[in-house]
C-alpha cells in the first residue's frame, strides 16, 4: 500500500438513514449520487455540490451533477443524460443529495422540471438550508410525486458544509492549514519555513486550497514566506480568491499575492498608494483599529464565499481562533523537531490565563500523507 494513502485512523460515523428504513439499492444509488456530486467539489461555488441519479425498474438510466453556477443543476442533466440514452422517465426514482430547488435564479425550478418529466418518487439526501430555495418538497408532494429525504444526509452535509454554513450562519467555513513539526513549530524564529513538510503533503494542501472560494493569509506571512495562493500541482477551472488581512497597509506592491487579478487586501485604514488599481482594498477596523475578522467574514459571505482557507502565521491563527471563526484545523504533521525557540501554531493576542479556557477539537480523521500525517480536527460546537 501507498504511504500517500495509507489510513492510520478515520473516525467515520454510521451511514445516516431516514427514520423509515431505506432499501440497500435506495442507499446505493443515493452513495452514487454523492459520488456525482463530489465531481463538482472545486467549481460549484457559490452553489452546493449536487448529484443525481434516475432508476427506473432496477436500472439507472440517468446522471448528472452539477458543474458550475449558472450551468444546469444536477436534476436537469440527469433528466437530459435520460434523454440522450432513449430513456423515458416517467414512473422513475430519482435520488438527489439536496431538495429540488423551488425557486428561478439563474435556471428555471428543478421541482418543476422533475414534475414535467414524469417521476414518481424523489428521495433527496438533505433539505434544502437555503430559504430562498427551498420549497421542492412541499411542490413535489403536491403534484403526487413521493417524497422522501435524510438518506445519507450526514454526507451529503459534510460535502456542502461551507454552502450550508453560509447560508444558514451567514459567514463561510473557515478551515486554517497549518505545516508543523512533530512538536507543534511551524517557523524557526527567523520566520525560516520551507519546508517543514514533504512534497506529497504540500500537494494535498492544494488540493484543500482548489475547492475553497478563498485563500487567506496575514502580512507576516506575506513578508516572511511572499506566497502566491494559488493552486498549482492540479487541474482547475477557477482560483479561489486571495485574501491578505493587513491592518496598516504594509503588503509590497511587488508583492506575488497582489499579482494579476482576483486579490482582496483588508485593512484598518487607508490604502496603500504604490498599490495596482486591480487590488481591492476592504477597510474593516473594530474599536481598537485592528481587522475586524468577524465583520470580514460576514463580508466573505454575503459575496458568496463557501469555504475559506487559511494558511497564515501564529498570529492571524490565533486572532482567528480567539474570535470563534475557526470550525476546523488541517494540521500536517513531519517526523521532525524543530526545538525552541521557534514558533507555535497559533498565538492567542492575549495568551490563555486557564488550562480550562483552551479550543476544544475533535479528531474527523488522521491519515498518513507521504512521510507526513495529516489531521483535520473540528472545534467542537461546529456542526452545522
Amino acid at each position: 500500500m501507498s504511504a500517500s494513502t495509507l489510513t492510520l485512523r478515520r473516525v467515520v460515523p454510521e451511514p445516516t438513514l431516514p427514520a423509515t428504513s431505506s432499501s440497500a439499492t435506495d442507499l446505493a444509488h443515493m452513495a452514487r449520487a454523492l459520488e456525482l456530486a463530489q465531481r463538482g467539489l472545486n467549481t460549484t461555488t457559490p452553489n452546493p455540490r449536487v448529484g443525481c441519479v434516475i432508476v427506473k425498474d432496477g436500472v439507472v438510466i440517468g446522471e448528472g451533477w452539477h458543474e458550475r453556477a449558472g450551468g444546469a443543476h444536477a436534476e436537469i442533466n440527469a433528466l437530459a443524460d435520460a434523454a440522450a440514452r432513449g430513456a423515458d422517465p416517467r414512473g422513475a426514482t430519482l435520488y438527489v443529495t439536496l431538495e429540488p430547488c423551488n425557486h428561478t435564479g439563474r435556471t428555471p425550478p428543478c421541482s418543476e422540471a422533475v414534475i414535467d418529466a414524469g417521476v414518481t418518487r424523489v428521495v433527496a439526501a438533505m433539505a434544502d438550508p437555503n430559504t430562498e430555495a427551498r420549497g421542492g418538497a412541499d411542490r413535489l408532494r403536491a403534484a403526487g410525486v413521493a417524497f422522501e429525504v435524510g438518506l445519507l444526509e450526514r454526507e451529503a452535509r459534510e460535502l456542502n458544509i461551507g454552502f450550508v454554513s453560509r447560508v444558514t450562519r451567514g459567514r463561510p467555513w473557515v478551515r486554517v492549514k497549518v505545516a508543523a513539526s512533530l512538536d507543534g513549530r511551524t517557523a524557526l524564529a527567523s520566520g525560516e519555513s520551507k519546508w517543514i513538510t514533504g512534497d506529497e503533503a504540500r500537494a494535498d494542501g492544494h488540493r484543500w486550497r482548489a475547492r475553497a472560494c478563498a485563500i487567506l493569509t496575514g502580512i507576516g506571512t506575506v513578508r516572511s514566506d511572499n506566497p502566491e495562493l494559488t493552486v498549482r500541482s492540479i487541474p482547475t477551472t477557477r482560483q479561489p480568491r486571495r485574501v491578505v488581512v493587513d491592518r496598516h497597509a504594509e503588503t509590497p506592491a511587488d508583492a506575488q499575492v497582489l499579482a494579476g487579478e482576483g486579490a482582496l487586501v483588508v485593512t484598518a485604514g487607508a490604502r496603500n498608494p504604490s498599490w495596482s488599481e486591480r487590488v481591492e482594498v476592504l477597510a474593516l477596523p473594530d474599536a481598537e483599529r485592528r481587522v475586524d475578522l468577524a465583520a470580514l467574514m460576514t463580508e466573505l459571505g454575503r459575496r458568496g464565499c463557501n469555504e475559506v482557507h487559511v494558511e497564515a502565521g501564529a498570529r492571524l491563527n490565533g486572532a482567528l481562533l480567539a474570535s470563534g471563526m475557526v470550525d476546523e484545523l488541517l494540521v500536517y504533521l513531519a517526523p521532525c523537531l524543530v526545538f525552541d525557540p521557534a514558533l507555535g501554531m497559533a498565538q492567542l493576542p492575549a495568551g490563555l490565563a486557564r488550562l480550562a479556557d483552551r479550543v476544544p477539537l475533535v479528531f474527523e480523521d488522521v491519515m498518513r500523507i507521504g512521510a507526513d500525517l495529516r489531521l483535520r480536527l473540528r472545534v467542537i460546537g461546529r456542526e452545522v
